[in-house]
């Protein structure tokens, strides 16, 4: 067999050798994609009190006696609300033993974020080894950051604090669902983070077919949530590519994004795809927050003010 036989050959083994490599990787990712979506499907929904009673909280021909009944059937969720009651924060005048007095008193908008939490504390409150964090590290960072958000949203006035506050708590629920497939592609995910200073979730994406982001917004979609919220979930890392035809979502959206970012500046919640994020300037220039530095400050206060209220982590 002549040179250039055998150059030809080696040269069609490689190519083959290629071909099957790639055959292989797209088959894997392919296998991953089924199974994480297969694992979705596993996801329970809320139960149906739940479902029901953040439908009466969203209904406005509904009353505080209808409210009050639904949310009656769970005992730790009467506690909770009757507990933020009589908080500090509200001042009220008498103590309030009554859930619908209550529900009076915080209004609609609350009552619906308590219910909320305490449905996803559980999911969110475990370890997730696939994103280095130890177990409370993502309720602790998602709660922060539903605060923080909360807060910029009424320093700048942009959007309801409410709803910055449900789309910070929510924004990395798709960790949950995608924690085992990070875990098993996590060498590959960090040595591209590594060589290329790409983003975690580019990574993410590349090697698992998913982003956190994409199996979150799958979730809001599985239970029902509000649009806003699935934005706020959907593109809290790409807060510049909000499609047109939502931009009134822009406001919610800029704030969850820059409340994110300011809490894994500050360490809070810094698992393994925290070091490869940062601010969009343009989402501080839309909030009309010119002061980065006096926002950091600010942000750092409030956080400390935070972590010294003991009930804060451990409220569900």
């Amino acid at each position: 067999m002549s040179d250039n036989e055998n150059l030809n050959q080696n040269n069609n083994q490689v190519q083959g050798d290629e071909n099957k490599t790639e055959f292989d990787e797209e088959r894997s990712r392919e296998l991953i994609r089924t199974r994480i979506l297969s694992k979705l499907q596993d996801i329970k929904s809320f139960p149906q009190f739940v479902l029901e009673t953040m439908r009466k909280l969203n209904d406005p021909t509904s009353n505080v006696a209808d409210v009050a009944k639904s949310l009656s059937r769970d005992e730790g969720l009467v506690l909770r609300v009757l507990k933020l009651a009589n908080s500090a924060a509200y001042g009220a005048a008498r103590n309030i033993s009554n859930i619908q007095d209550a529900v009076s008193l915080l209004g609609y908008k609350a009552v619906s974020n308590i219910i909320l939490a305490a449905s996803v504390y559980s999911s969110m409150d475990k370890g997730l080894s696939g994103y280095a964090l130890d177990r409370g590290e993502l309720w602790r960072h998602s709660l922060t950051v539903a605060y923080c958000a909360q807060h910029l949203a009424k320093e700048t006035g942009k959007v309801s604090s409410d709803d910055a506050y449900v789309g910070g708590l929510l924004h990395d629920i798709g960790k949950v669902v995608l924690n085992d497939y990070v875990r098993f592609g996590y060498g590959i995910i960090v040595k591209m983070v590594e060589e290329s200073g790409m983003p975690f979730i580019e990574a993410e994406l590349q090697v698992l077919g998913f982003d956190h982001s994409m199996v979150g917004e799958m979730l809001t979609e599985k239970w029902g949530l509000p649009e806003s919220h699935k934005i706020a979930v959907a593109y809290h890392h790409k807060p510049n590519e909000l499609p047109e035809d939502k931009k009134k979502y822009q406001p919610l959206l800029d704030v969850v994004s820059v409340a994110n970012s300011v809490c894994l500046m500050l360490g809070i919640g810094l698992g393994a795809d925290g070091l490869q994020n940062y601010i969009y300037p343009e989402t501080l220039e839309r909030l009309g927050i010119t002061d980065f530095e006096g926002l950091m400050a600010d942000m750092i206060d409030f956080t400390a003010s935070l972590s010294h209220d003991a009930g804060f982590t451990s409220g569900f």
